[in-house]
């Protein structure tokens, strides 16, 4: 593992490139990450996003869906490719773009004051020449039953038919262990068309050896006039 001042520059880093750059335009609200990887696991994942009145597009109803598959590839490198669909009112869901993402945890569980780790995620849209690169440090502490988690990202995207623009992110969750089938948790996200919070509701199952279902989902509501009267986030994964 890494030493404890690699986490302190990371911090430092986003510390500094908050105030400095304006936040990600678009909504932000999606899966927060943890910065953990479970060795020798294979990952199907299935997250949606549906907003309602979108203020920057105008639109009523607006879906995002993302369809991974995923795999740890070394004892703290877990690696996912996705497919990324939107629709909306009046279109139905289409292919828009891929992503390839790398998360690498940093630290041993309880190994720090904070736990870290640093996702790298590269998307590509299907139809025009748009390019997204985001680098988010992965910050959590567990105190008791409660966890607390960061994502501080960084997002530069590019291409032909997008302005080149460096932006940043911010998602928060403050999180109980109830129970693993169960745990209640509040969220914060931050973009540049982005200021909302909502409740999430988080669980785990085991179906087998090596086998388990998790699964989210919350309603997050628009704090000001640029984010959506509110969104319903959900999210399903099979690990095995």
């Amino acid at each position: 593992m890494k030493q404890l001042p690699r986490l302190a520059q990371g911090v430092a880093l986003c510390c500094v490139l908050l105030p400095l750059q304006g936040l990600a335009d678009g909504s932000v609200i999606d899966k927060i990450y943890h910065p953990y990887v479970n060795q020798l696991e294979w990952e199907l994942e299935w997250r949606a996003v549906q907003q309602r009145d979108d203020p920057v597009t105008g639109e009523a109803r607006y879906q995002t869906h993302k369809l991974g598959l995923g795999r740890a590839v070394a004892e703290y490198v877990f690696a996912e490719i996705y497919l990324i669909g939107e629709a909306s009112a009046d279109r139905s869901l289409q292919v828009r773009a891929w992503e390839a993402e790398v998360l690498w945890q940093m630290s041993e569980q309880g190994e720090y004051l904070l736990d870290y780790g640093l996702l790298f995620e590269l998307e590509k849209a299907r139809d025009d020449d748009i390019w997204e690169y985001a680098t988010t440090l992965l910050l959590e502490r567990e105190l008791g039953r409660f966890s607390a988690t960061a994502n501080l990202g960084l997002v530069y995207e590019w291409g032909d038919d997008i302005a080149d623009e460096l932006e940043t992110t911010a998602a928060l969750q403050a999180r109980y262990r109830h129970s693993p089938l169960l745990e209640p948790a509040l969220e914060l996200y931050l973009g540049e068309d982005t200021r909302a919070l909502g409740p999430v509701l988080l669980g785990m199952t085991r179906i087998g050896e090596r086998q388990s279902l998790r699964w989210e989902a919350g309603v997050i509501w628009g704090l000001d006039h640029s984010t959506a009267d509110y969104s319903f986030r959900a999210l399903l994964e099979y690990e095995f």
